[in-house]
């Protein structure tokens, strides 16, 4: 399907009087807008009273505004059940771990697993679809918002116990399956029936780690149920070429986006780089990067952006004021990792509720300022370009293994203080984002065999397929990156007991871990050894400033060759970071989470070993500092070249290349600006 939205905007009418909304359509089509998101959190405007559906409004501004040539993204509403129902069925409210419920006055307060609450809500997307099938300006459909947003350890009331024992039954048939898996053994904990289960709510001390985890999956299938019932609804009635989408949120792990997504015509994500309030530094280029390509590797396609930042964020307390440029910058930066159409949060600052102060491209005033004005240029220069590279994706060589299933034992036990398996994704993704190499994150079940180089954090639960998957990409000249704590568990978040760590993946990486220290808030300081691939033929170790922190495995090299040492500590001069050769490839193990110096120094390794270069062609070069960011097909390439500081950034482009957006004279980049290049490709 051809997209003809490049540019929206989430649109709140019920917030503001009718005679409001032509100035709005008016404004909207000016800016060069063409679809709008709405309804997401209007249930008691769309039913004020248990079957009482009013649905006039909302067609009145579907039509107003399509009328001036805006399309609409509805969203079904089931994250704002109303007081209605909510005080007629206290039972839909979610409870907490702590067994307290949640009040109504916020969002999300609902237990999706509750049949009466599911009642009303295949009620109600029934009547919109039905409403709304056979209107020429819908478009597409947002199943609810954010999911796990407001629900992150919500719920575990008896409805969700109950849903829970299910899902334990089908998995593991019999309770004595359950026991063993689970390890009951420890702590008197077996169970004579899988009805003396309940969901991991707050103990007296201490929880079972395989039962948490199992809740974690639980959870996350419950969401795409969830989910599924009201896209099924949505499929059944209205056309095909009504999209279905949701809105995600980067590396947020409540809910798997790999198993939601094949729901989905395509995924959308919710980007904010000023921070929400914590401060307009706190998202780094680099994981802002890492966020986008997050999303892309969802599906490996181009997504929506559903939600893009247009001014100030916040709540309570606000994040600063994005700088001139910064807001066209973003909007680019979405669209160069992959984002095929960019929708703003909001159109209006909103004078009522907990967002007041999130503030959107028009002030409270309605009169437009510096981000219409902003935004209005964005839309001239990158509208008519964008369906040039409508579809692309780069084509990376390297590629990040991003799986649930590990971020959420890791968060069940971290091991040591601050171990994070997103920090640590972040932190090897910044270490290629600084190289100006394209990553693709993917899932543990993807096809490696286009990438030359994968790297794969915190394999902590391995089983023996993917460790025999691992070991054939590796075999047929892949190289690939294990990290600190890779094979300690088994899927069932049982530890291994048959082999020395690291376990089924010991022959692939040529070493054993004999011991390990938990380093928490300590560092260690790491040597990388002189000559290609710490093969140094004798030579001294040559002193770096670098060190280690969190974790420190203690190698003993069974084939693998060292690349770098520990300094400090009773396990001196021991191997920190190895490399084996397996096949016709090589496979590393970081012992440690590295410095981001040392984490520089080891992906120069790793790449030149791999023989990836920079995704920037012969001929180009970009200033550091200057971000670098590719999409192409087999005919062109385009070069997004984003500068995030307040600084000009220094760019050479060889003069075949064609400037098609932004502005760049050929030697440099304007402070908060961007440039977009085209390259037409050789056969």
């Amino acid at each position: 399907m051809k997209n003809n939205f490049k540019f929206g905007v989430d649109y709140y009418p019920e917030h503001w009087p009718e005679e409001r909304w032509e100035i709005d359509a008016f404004l909207m089509e000016e800016l060069g807008l063409k679809v709008v998101r709405m309804a997401e959190f209007s249930w008691h405007k769309m039913e004020p009273s248990e079957g009482s559906y009013q649905f006039d409004w909302l067609e009145k501004a579907v039509n107003l505004l399509g009328k001036h040539g805006i399309s609409t993204v509805l969203g079904t509403p089931s994250a704002a059940p109303p007081a209605w129902m909510v005080r007629k069925h206290p039972e839909i409210l979610p409870e907490g771990p702590d067994g307290i419920k949640r009040g109504f006055g916020g969002r999300h307060h609902d237990c999706q697993s509750n049949e009466i609450y599911r009642d009303y809500i295949k009620k109600m997307v029934t009547q919109m679809a039905q409403r709304f099938k056979n209107n020429p300006y819908v478009v597409g459909w947002q199943i609810d918002n954010e999911f796990g947003n407001s629900h992150y350890d919500l719920c575990m009331c008896d409805s969700c116990a109950k849903s829970f024992r299910v899902w334990l039954k089908k998995k593991y048939e019999n309770v004595d399956n359950l026991n063993r898996d689970w390890g009951t053994c420890f702590w008197s904990q077996e169970y004579n029936d899988f009805s003396e289960v309940e969901p991991p709510r707050k103990t007296a001390c201490g929880a079972n780690s395989s039962q948490l985890l199992d809740w974690k999956r639980f959870h996350s299938d419950l969401i795409c149920e969830f989910s599924a019932l009201q896209s099924n609804i949505i499929r059944e009635i209205c056309p095909k070429e009504h999209f279905i989408t949701h809105n995600c949120m980067g590396f947020s792990d409540v809910v798997s986006y790999y198993d939601l997504s094949k729901q989905l015509d395509f995924v959308s994500h919710d980007l904010y780089p000023g921070g929400y309030w914590r401060g307009i530094d706190t998202i780094t280029p680099a994981e802002i990067g890492a966020e986008l390509d997050g999303i892309r590797g969802i599906t490996g396609k181009p997504y929506w952006i559903m939600e893009q930042q247009s001014s100030i964020t916040g709540w309570e307390t606000m994040g600063r004021a994005p700088k001139p440029g910064q807001i066209p910058l973003w909007a680019v930066d979405s669209i160069a990792h992959g984002a095929d159409t960019v929708v703003f949060f909001r159109w209006r600052s909103c004078s009522v509720g907990t967002e007041q102060y999130w503030h959107g491209i028009l002030p409270h005033s309605g009169i437009p300022s510096r981000a219409y004005e902003e935004i209005k240029g964005l839309i001239e220069d990158m509208a008519p370009v964008m369906e040039e590279f409508e579809g692309s994706v780069p084509k990376s060589k390297v590629a990040i293994v991003r799986s649930y299933e590990q971020g959420w034992a890791m968060e069940v036990q971290p091991n040591a203080a601050k171990v994070d398996y997103y920090s640590q994704l972040n932190a090897y993704y910044k270490a290629l984002f600084d190289k100006k190499i394209s990553v693709d994150f993917v899932p543990e079940t993807a096809d490696l065999s286009r990438y030359k180089l994968v790297i794969v954090p915190l394999w902590y639960l391995s089983s023996d397929e993917t460790a025999k998957r691992y070991e054939d990409y590796v075999k047929n000249g892949g190289h690939i990156v294990f990290t600190m704590r890779a094979g300690v568990k088994d899927e069932r978040n049982i530890c291994n007991t048959e082999d020395p760590l690291p376990g089924n993946l010991s022959e692939l990486l040529g070493i054993n871990v004999v011991e390990y220290d938990p380093l928490n808030a300590n560092k260690i300081k790491v040597e990388i050894l002189n000559g290609t691939c710490g093969k140094s033929g004798g030579e001294e170790a040559k002193a770096v400033e670098n060190f280690g922190s969190k974790w420190a495995d203690v190698l003993s090299l069974k084939g693998a060759e060292p690349i770098a040492v520990y300094k400090d500590e009773w396990y001196s001069g021991e191997a920190a970071v190895s490399v084996n050769d397996f096949g016709k490839g090589k496979a590393y193990y970081v012992g440690t989470e590295p410095s981001e110096g040392l984490m520089a120094e080891l992906a120069e390794i790793w790449t030149r070993e791999a023989s990836v270069n920079t995704s920037v062609s012969c001929g180009i070069k970009a200033e550091k500092g200057l971000e670098v960011a590719v999409r192409e097909t087999d005919k062109k390439r385009w070069y997004f070249f984003l500068n995030h500081t307040g600084e000009t950034k220094a760019v050479t482009v060889p003069p075949e290349l064609d400037l098609i957006a932004g502005a760049c004279d050929g030697i440099e980049v304007m402070p908060y600006g961007y440039a977009v290049f085209e390259e037409e490709l050789s056969d």
